[in-house]
Order: structure tokens, then C-alpha cells, then sequence
């Protein structure tokens, strides 16, 4: 169990509903159950799961591990979980330099790297196996990939990124943020991504039926950050994002003058108003990307 956040609402209800429904996962598990300690939600979950007897809780953590957790020691990839004397020592298994891909922040890629390490400890795999693996590791399209940079604007894709707990990993991996955003919202709120990151922001850019409980929410929280609305539900998908990109660059080419800024795809919702899904809705931001630069 990696994270837990508002999502899916729209079909399960409420949080509490959806928080069932997800905990339903973990039971009657036999071996493992793996979380985050940044997310202590899921350990209280799994510590309340009626799990099979001698099944363990193993966590991840990018900062220092306790015993019985896989995480981060000066750079350093290390298990305090799995070893025979694990209360005595950490075992090194790679480091954070080793994980590959092209990345654009360490952040939330380390965290998955470590959970990936984690499960393959598991599955009994030597730290060399692992090493290598993240070193060849390449990330899916759409998962915070830069797709190109200029002298002072970066553009990342992030169209995965279909909920406000993904967007906001996103949003905090850069110091200064055209944040194109809107779509299916599934019953979520903007107001604590908004919050969160508005010092971040110099500029937005909405799509999408559920772009108005976007501008809603930067209006409340973030009203000096400037804001255009590039929805266009009658035009092709590629004219829109064509349309929705070349806005975004006019906003990041205004604030670039007080330093770099990046032209963040991270919608915190659903694609299938206006895109087949997020696939396309990323592949046509890589395309009208592509034709601006």
C-alpha cells in the first residue's frame, strides 16, 4: 500500500467507502505487506488488516530506516529488514545515483524505486541483481519525464499524473511552476494542492469539464497567480493541447525573466473528457511541445 488520497469518489461515495474498499486488498495476505512511513495511514491500515499469522510489515522510507524498514542513508540505498542480524547493521544495495531513467526530481522516483527494491527483497533477490536493475530501469512514458528544455523554461509530462496527491509530488519537484491542470475531477477538491504549492506557481493553465473547481481554488488561495482558461471541448485533442502548451509558454516566457520555470502537464484529474486517455493526453503534449521548440 503505497499512498492513500481522495480519489474515485465519484464512484465509491465517499473517502471513508473508498478507504474500505482499499483496505480490503490486505486481507488474508500471507508474506508481506509493504508501506510507506511518509504515509502513515497505510501502516495503521495494515496493522488493523486481519492478515494471515507471521505475515510482515515491511516499510519504506527515503530518509533513515528503523529496523524492519528499506530506505536512504547518505545516498545510499540500505535494508534494515530482511537480513538475519538486521538489528546490527544495514545492508547496502545500491545507491540513489544507480536508479536511471532521465528523471526530473529524485523525490517521489526514489520513493518507488524503494518500494520496487523492497518487494524484490521479498523474492529473495542479491543487492547486485538489484543494482542493475536500477540502473537500466527506464521510467513509462508519462511519469514526470522532461520532454524538452530551453535556456530558461523545462516542459515535464506528467499526464499520469490523474489525481491531486500524484500532481502535488509532481508540483513540489520544481521551485517554479506553469501548472497546466483540469479534467475529470472524480469528486476531488483543489483547495489543499492549491495551498500547498501556490508559492511555486507563476501561472496556470486549465482544461477540461472540471476546470472551474481548479480556477475556483487558485482564486481562493492563490489570486495573484494569473491563470488562463485554453479549454476548447470543439476542437480536435490536438488543437487544444496545441492551444493549451503555446498558452502555458506565454506565461512561463513572462515569469522566466526572474528565473527558470517549468512548464508542468500534471492535471490532478481524469482525460477521458477531452483525450482517449492519459496515453494520448501526454502523447499530444510531447507533440505540441515538440512543434514549439
Amino acid at each position: 500500500w503505497l499512498n492513500f488520497a481522495p480519489d474515485h469518489l465519484d464512484w465509491h461515495g465517499s473517502l471513508v467507502n473508498y478507504q474500505r474498499a482499499k483496505a480490503a486488498i490486505l486481507e488474508r495476505t500471507t508474506g508481506f505487506c509493504l508501506y510507506r512511513r511518509e504515509e502513515p495511514i497505510s501502516r495503521t491500515l495494515i496493522e488493523q488488516a486481519d492478515v494471515h499469522e507471521g505475515c510482515r510489515a515491511i516499510g519504506t522510507t527515503v530518509s533513515v530506516p528503523a529496523l524492519g524498514e528499506v530506505g536512504v542513508v547518505d545516498g545510499v540505498i540500505v535494508d534494515r529488514a530482511f537480513e538475519e542480524d538486521r538489528r546490527e547493521r544495514a545492508v547496502e544495495l545500491a545507491t540513489v545515483a544507480d536508479i536511471a531513467g532521465g528523471v526530473t526530481e529524485a523525490g517521489p522516483v526514489v520513493a518507488n524505486a524503494l518500494t520496487a527494491v523492497a518487494l524484490a527483497r521479498t523474492c529473495g533477490v542479491e543487492a547486485t541483481a538489484i543494482q542493475q536493475g536500477l540502473r537500466t530501469w527506464q521510467p513509462q512514458p508519462h511519469r514526470m519525464v522532461m520532454v524538452a528544455r530551453t535556456a530558461s523554461l523545462v516542459f515535464v509530462d506528467d499526464s499520469k499524473a490523474t489525481n491531486t496527491h500524484a500532481a502535488a509530488a509532481s508540483l513540489a519537484a520544481s521551485d517554479r511552476v506553469v501548472w497546466i491542470a483540469g479534467g475529470l475531477a472524480k469528486g476531488a477538491s483543489f483547495d489543499e494542492i492549491v495551498t500547498a504549492h501556490r508559492d511555486r506557481l507563476v501561472g496556470a493553465v486549465v482544461l477540461g469539464e472540471d476546470r472551474e473547481l481548479v480556477v475556483a481554488a487558485l482564486r481562493r488561495h492563490a489570486p495573484d497567480v494569473p491563470v488562463i482558461d485554453a479549454d476548447k471541448p470543439d476542437n480536435s485533442p490536438m488543437d487544444l493541447m496545441r492551444h493549451t502548451v503555446r498558452s502555458a509558454a506565454e506565461l512561463a516566457q513572462r515569469a522566466a525573466s526572474q528565473g527558470p520555470v517549468t512548464v508542468l502537464l500534471a492535471p490532478a484529474c481524469a482525460s477521458m473528457d477531452r483525450f482517449r486517455d492519459y496515453h494520448e493526453r501526454g502523447e499530444l503534449f510531447c507533440a505540441a511541445v515538440a512543434e514549439l521548440i
